[in-house]
């Protein structure tokens, strides 16, 4: 069949211009621009490649950005009480915590520290609650990002019968949650699932986000399907890939995603996205 590719690069851009155009209208009328805080604790180095993405892509739309960087060895309470200094400014919007934190920093204090108007990981247990309760504000950015994604594939989520293979906080269960929202039959499997292939084959929008280096084969998913692949693997010889075998899903799928330029780009360009109306909940026209 050959799968349609959904480039998340392109669609990145596209959604930065549009960021970027909002951004400029904002400033002509005599607004600031909606200011990001990230926050590296240590010297991950993927960590770090991250956060240079990020700001690069906050300098692309305009916004003001500003990384603080703490040593690896820093106390919870220090990073606690940054943050508390992060929530009074009133120029700063957003505030993202890289992540992973070291053994010392517990992540999920961290997360509710920050205020939930600032929260523009969409971590935050009211930012999460708000979506169970179809009420989203600042959504968590891979899925969401992801459900930009499938709004440009033109096919009408309603009804369709979806899978998630992963259930973690960041991803799986939020994602969930988007699915459910637009009307979706969901099923989310783990570890424990039974007959994992018999349930991947049964879905029209497969998402897989489950951390192991081509999970997904070809003979799992049905002929006609959008499989969403959120897996980003280095492999040993340091060539990256997702969790689903590409190149023969793709002879299946309807619509595939490739890694890397896939869900990647649309994570950063949705933290943009959650940064702006962090902007406008602060200073309102």
């Amino acid at each position: 069949m050959g799968a349609q590719i959904l480039d998340g690069k392109a669609i990145a851009a596209d959604l930065r211009a549009q960021i970027a155009s909002l951004v400029a209208a904002r400033v002509a009328e005599g607004r600031r621009p909606p200011g990001l805080v990230v926050v590296l604790v240590g010297d991950n180095p993927a960590s770090q490649v991250y956060v240079r993405n990020k700001q690069k892509a906050c300098e692309q739309v305009g916004f003001a950005s500003e990384i603080v960087r703490l040593s690896g060895e820093s106390t919870q309470a220090e990073l606690l009480d940054l943050i508390d200094d992060l929530n009074a400014r009133d120029d700063v919007d957003g505030i993202l915590v890289q992540l992973p934190l070291p053994p010392q920093i517990d992540e999920d204090t961290v997360t509710e520290r920050i205020l939930p108007t600032k929260d523009v990981d969409g971590f935050h247990p009211y930012n999460v609650g708000k979506l169970v309760l179809r009420q989203p504000t600042l959504r968590p950015c891979t899925p969401k990002g992801v459900m930009t994604m499938l709004s440009r594939t033109g096919i009408a989520l309603v009804g369709k019968d979806a899978v998630i293979v992963g259930q973690s906080n960041i991803v799986g269960r939020p994602m969930f949650l988007e699915l459910l929202m637009a009307r979706c039959t969901v099923t989310v499997c783990h570890s424990k699932t039974r007959d994992l292939a018999a349930k991947v084959r049964g879905a029209d929008v497969v998402v897989a986000a489950v951390g192991v280096p081509r999970f997904i084969k070809a003979d799992w998913v049905k002929p006609g399907a959008i499989v969403i692949d959120v897996g980003i693997n280095r492999l040993d010889d340091g060539s990256l890939c997702g969790d689903v075998d590409t190149d023969a899903v793709a002879e299946v799928a309807a619509w595939i995603t490739p890694v890397p330029g896939g869900v990647g780009p649309m994570t950063v360009a949705t933290l943009l996205e959650n940064t702006l109306v962090a902007a406008d909940l602060h200073d309102p026209d």
